[in-house]
């Protein structure tokens, strides 16, 4: 069971950052030249958001806390790995997730050809810096999890025999 709790978290892990990576080039590669087009990457975003972001997130937090209170996952890692995570969801469950309907109604507040309002720039600025407070931590999160290092106490303490 636990290896099936391993591959469900590489599941969780490709859905979540995946779904930010795509956040990522769709707005570097179509951007917002108009409210069209911006209510069009807002749409996908969304939609984006809630079938694969969110669902990742939410499966990756599942599967840490199963290994941590079934499986007794008590390392150091572990501790860490669970910190980001929670970092990681007040970020998108409080912050980044509730901005991106509004900047979608923003967007389909103006006529299709007209450029995007003032009020769509600052929000969505804002959300490009709530999202880029994620890399530190969504990084730290994969190495945790990718690599198990001793951390800390753990390093003066030869490993557990298995």
């Amino acid at each position: 069971m636990r290896k099936v709790v391993a591959f469900l978290n590489e599941i969780a892990g490709i859905m979540y950052v995946g779904g930010i990576l795509s956040h990522i080039v769709i707005g570097i590669v179509v951007g917002t030249p108009d409210a069209g087009t911006a209510a069009t990457v807002y749409q996908y975003k969304l939609m984006s958001a809630y079938i694969l972001i969110l669902p990742g997130l939410g499966l990756k937090i599942a599967c840490d806390l199963a290994l941590f209170f079934v499986w007794n996952e008590r390392a150091n890692w572990m501790k860490v790995k669970l910190a980001m995570i929670a970092f990681l969801s007040v970020n998108a469950f409080v912050f980044l997730v509730p901005m991106m309907p509004d900047l979608l109604a923003l967007a389909q507040a103006s006529p299709a050809e007209a450029p995007v309002s003032e009020a769509f720039h600052a929000l969505e600025g804002k959300e490009a810096l709530v999202g880029m407070s994620n890399v530190i931590p969504l990084v730290l999160e994969i190495i945790m999890g990718a690599f198990k290092p001793r951390l800390f106490a753990e390093r003066r303490r030869p490993p557990a025999a298995a």
